[in-house]
């Protein structure tokens, strides 16, 4: 792993509350915090930036700054692969190595992260959900592979963010932190994106800056809360274009703005990502500007083995093309506090990841609750016909079966039996495919939001409706998006609008 070998803020305070450390009472700097950048920050921009590289001569001079890090850390009790879209862990790496210590860096050498998000790109390849973390989430953290080749006990009640700096090496941790995510989730992580802000102040001054909006005036002190004054006025209330240092100092931004808490902090960065976004699809991109972002954008990022060249890594960012801003939505997990720390509000969280397992919507805060991707959200676009399926009950709900076969019919598939499963204690609708029936498998479990695709030796589909299944509504009710995204800002919202928590 490269470009994360200095210490950051480790696990401490939660939202809301003041952040110290040793490393707060020993500032070389005082008028330039070391609190750690929100790094992930850049993703809006090394993506969009990434889309438009697909050319041949930038290929070479891309694959020479894509950094991977080994999977050989990940869990070998992983969930199912996603039938529906694909999901993209994105981590913020606070390393402050190199050109970053001159930023605003620290010292240290353990990687950190205090940010993260899971992207959900619905499989019509139209619309993407954000989901942020918060970094004080208390979370179960699962068995993590050590430097040594030994593995952790698993930990409950951890905070999210110390995954990533499980055994303490310079590159952190991204396999601890997916295991982690896929543990709180149940959704299979199709790739992991770990940002480096090293070429964070590049990207912002080569895009000619970033709108943003404050509701007052910002000072030296509410970047630092340690000085003794108030000290200059960094940033004037408004509406204003920031880039470089300056826009690191506004993603740094915590204290001085609504309650000061990291919930408030994600707010901001959220509708940061969706101005950055904004910015580099109005101005368009000329060959010559082309390279230079790229180049830095790449420079910024350490991929998974699956994205660890230039045409993967263009390839999954052109899947990104037809997503317009108002379909680019920012949610954080469903959150309250406890005590010092961020829990996770049940049924809430639970109801937002079957959502995204599903490929199904979530609320649109405009009242148009318009399609955002495949599941059971429009069931009359799911066409079966020529595939034939037999289907299983995995639970004691007399009629189960025949409920499922009566839906899949209805959709024109052929349903070649049914029939009560071994297993009566199922709890998720698995769709078991032979070889090479698997595209026409995932067609089937459109109709069961939550299916998980199951490959199997023996040749056709079978569908085994579990208990999930039966908790669910009918088909006229499931067509409302789940409102589990309540809160969210699109890329295209108004960059003044809901900025703060408190």
């Amino acid at each position: 792993m490269a470009r994360a070998d200095r210490r950051t803020d480790g696990p401490g305070p939660a939202a809301g509350h003041r952040e110290g450390g040793r490393g707060r009472s020993r500032r070389r700097h005082r008028d330039r915090p070391r609190r750690p950048l929100r790094t992930v920050l850049a993703v809006g921009l090394s993506l969009a930036v990434l889309v438009g590289a697909g050319v041949g001569w930038a290929f070479l001079r891309l694959n020479g700054n894509i950094d991977t890090f080994g999977a050989d850390g990940l869990s070998d009790h992983r969930p199912s692969s996603a039938a529906l879209g694909q999901n993209v862990l994105v981590i913020g790496s606070d390393s402050r190595s190199g050109e970053n210590s001159s930023l605003g860096g620290g010292e240290g050498d353990v990687g950190r992260s205090d940010t993260a998000f899971l992207l959900h790109v619905y499989a019509d390849g139209e619309h993407a959900v954000a989901v942020s973390i918060p970094r004080d989430t208390l979370v179960e953290i699962p068995a993590c592979k050590l430097p040594d080749g030994t593995w952790t006990e698993p930990r409950d009640q951890a905070m999210f963010n110390a995954a990533f700096s499980v055994g303490d090496t310079p590159g952190g941790n991204p396999a601890c932190t997916q295991n982690t995510v896929e543990k709180l989730t149940g959704l299979r992580v199709d790739h992991t994106v770990v940002v480096d802000f090293q070429g964070f102040a590049a990207l912002t001054e080569a895009v000619g800056g970033v709108r943003i909006c404050l509701p007052d005036d910002v000072y030296q002190r509410d970047l630092d809360p340690n000085r003794p004054t108030r000290g200059e006025r960094v940033f004037r209330k408004g509406v204003q274009e920031v880039q470089g240092q300056a826009a690191l100092d506004y993603v740094r931004l915590r204290y001085g703005v609504g309650d000061g808490s990291d919930i408030g902090r994600i707010k901001r960065q959220q509708a940061f990502v969706g101005a950055l976004m904004k910015k580099v699809r109005e101005d368009g991109l000329t060959p010559t500007r082309l390279l230079p972002l790229a180049d830095a954008a790449t420079r910024s990022l350490t991929v998974d083995p699956g994205l660890g060249s230039a045409d993967r890594l263009i390839s999954f960012a052109m899947s990104l093309k037809d997503v317009e801003l108002d379909d680019i939505r920012f949610v954080t997990v469903p959150w309250r506090y406890e005590g010092a720390r961020v829990a996770v509000v049940q049924p809430e969280a639970d109801a937002l990841w079957a959502a995204l397992r599903a490929d199904e919507p979530l609320d649109d805060p405009s009242g148009d609750q318009k399609k955002k991707g495949g599941g059971k959200a429009e069931p009359a676009e799911v066409d079966g016909t020529g595939i034939q399926v037999s289907v299983r009950n995995g639970t004691t709900v007399t009629g189960l079966a025949a409920r499922a076969a009566d839906a899949l019919t209805a959709h024109g598939f052929t349903v070649t039996g049914t029939a009560t499963d071994l297993d009566q204690g199922r709890t998720a609708t698995v769709v078991h495919h032979g070889p090479g029936d698997r595209e026409a498998a995932a067609t089937a479990a459109r109709l069961f939001p939550g299916a998980e695709l199951a490959a199997s030796p023996d040749p056709g589909i079978r569908v085994t409706v579990g208990q999930e299944y039966a908790d669910a509504p009918e088909d006229d009710e499931a067509a409302e998006p789940s409102d589990a995204g309540r809160g969210s800002r699109s890329a295209a919202d108004d960059i003044c609008s809901d900025l703060s928590y408190g």
